[in-house]
């Protein structure tokens, strides 16, 4: 899968073919059919893998016993490394899954493939709102702004027009984030 993912994060789904993943992963074209239908098949199976890993990551830095403020560094920093380590997993995301809803209609409405994802972003804010740390909002807002900054500021590092290593902003940017959803009295 991390040769599909490495192709359609670069090339993206239309331009990407089933021979050319096959070959890719060191598989026949016909091989390959056997474990995917379909590219649409493989792609759905990618953004779930996707939203498993990234999920679980959450969930990790969710278990940890600090406050917001921390969890958003940790998170911003989970995802800054993830981009730089594992790039076409964010590309994936970003170039495949959010261009091209048409893909993902059947099966994947709404957030149904990457729910773990989703979900442990829920357990962030909701913990958040209960501790009095973050406002009560609505969640797609909340999400919005977080993971947008995020897409936004990986396709700028992605483009090369950002000054400075990504893992530079990352003080500036959680605290940014903290200070869009934190509680205010």
């Amino acid at each position: 899968m991390t040769k599909a993912l490495e192709l359609f994060s670069k090339e993206g789904f239309y331009q990407t073919t089933m021979p050319a993943i096959a070959l890719k992963a060191g598989m026949s074209v016909g091989n390959f059919y056997n474990y995917f239908a379909s590219k649409e098949t493989l792609a759905k199976e990618l953004i779930i893998y996707i939203a498993e890993l990234l999920g679980g990551e959450i969930r990790l830095i969710n278990e940890t016993p600090t406050g917001v403020a921390e969890k958003i560094r940790a998170i911003v920093r989970m995802y800054f490394r993830m981009a730089q380590e594992r790039p076409e997993i964010i590309e994936y995301f970003l170039r495949v899954y959010l261009s091209n809803r048409e893909v993902f209609k059947e099966g994947c409405e709404g957030m149904i493939c990457v729910t773990p994802f989703a979900t442990e972003m829920m357990i962030f804010f909701e913990e958040g709102v209960r501790s009095k740390e973050l406002r009560d909002q609505d969640f797609f807002s909340a999400f919005g702004l977080f993971m947008g900054y995020l897409g936004g500021m990986v396709f700028l590092n992605g483009e090369k027009i950002l000054p400075k290593a990504i893992n530079e902003y990352e003080e500036s940017i959680s605290e940014n984030i903290y200070q869009a959803l934190c509680y205010r009295e």
